[in-house]
């Protein structure tokens, strides 16, 4: 595990876009294609907006998978994930990728991580694009997280302070509203990925990041375990670093 401290948010997407974007081209490069992992929310935002930018990418030779996506939410919905990658990722490319994989929790979730699942077992990541939460979740792995199975994609309920960070970014409108069921790919499908570009801003994540990379691995600090990734790279602001003893 690396950790690169940027100058500020902007500087923090170009950063962690300009390295994600070496990875696709060297996979592309070794075998004709490579496999992503996009992730959403607000830490999200300066990444996707430099990686639609990269130059020299073959799109077409990419296939993405999605990260996690909450059961039942219609594509309609201003906080579906499958609408965020879809406007600020696929609609923003300037060639349309070769595969999205979105995850549709509309049906039968269960369903859908088979279906999921299967996919991904075909088509190992060379890079995952990923955040930490502010109860120190990955993807919608919260405290206590299963660090166990190994099925790609699991069905998981959300905590309250998970939940509150959704309300807290302007998601959903009131905190009742936030959902308690998600699809989320599991912890050990995210540490299989051949590289992890993980970025975190703000401030108001700063005791996670400190709790993640600096305290002991643990299921109650969920994103702790990319201490053991040996590609993994921590992309902060200062903000986000304010509380490391280690700089």
């Amino acid at each position: 595990m690396n950790i690169e401290i940027c100058a500020d948010k902007n500087d923090l997407g170009r950063r962690a876009a300009t390295a994600g974007a070496a990875q696709i081209h060297a996979a592309i490069a070794d075998r004709g294609s490579a496999n992503v992992i996009v992730a959403t929310g607000a830490s999200q935002f300066e990444i996707l907006s430099e990686l639609v930018k990269a130059p020299n990418i073959d799109w077409t030779k990419v296939n993405f998978f999605h990260l996690d996506e909450y059961v039942a939410m219609p594509i309609t919905h201003p906080a579906s994930f499958r609408r965020y990658l879809k406007e600020r990722l696929v609609d923003c490319l300037p060639q349309p990728p070769r595969t999205f994989h979105y995850l549709n929790a509309e049906g039968d979730a269960a369903a859908e991580c088979r279906r999921l699942g299967e996919l991904i077992k075909q088509h190992p990541i060379d890079v995952a694009f990923i955040g930490i939460g502010e109860n120190g979740h990955l993807a919608f792995n919260d405290p206590p997280a299963d660090f166990v199975t190994e099925e790609p994609y699991i069905v998981v309920t959300l905590d309250d302070a998970c939940r509150r960070q959704q309300f807290g970014e302007g998601w959903f409108p009131t905190f009742e509203a936030v959902p308690t069921l998600a699809i989320s790919m599991s912890v050990r499908q995210i540490m299989k990925s051949n590289t992890i570009i993980c970025s975190v801003p703000d401030e108001r994540k700063a005791a996670a990041v400190k709790n993640a990379l600096e305290g002991t691995v643990t299921p109650q600090v969920p994103a702790s375990i990319l201490q053991e990734h040996p590609r993994a790279t921590i992309y902060l602001d200062p903000p986000a670093a304010s509380y490391l003893t280690k700089k």
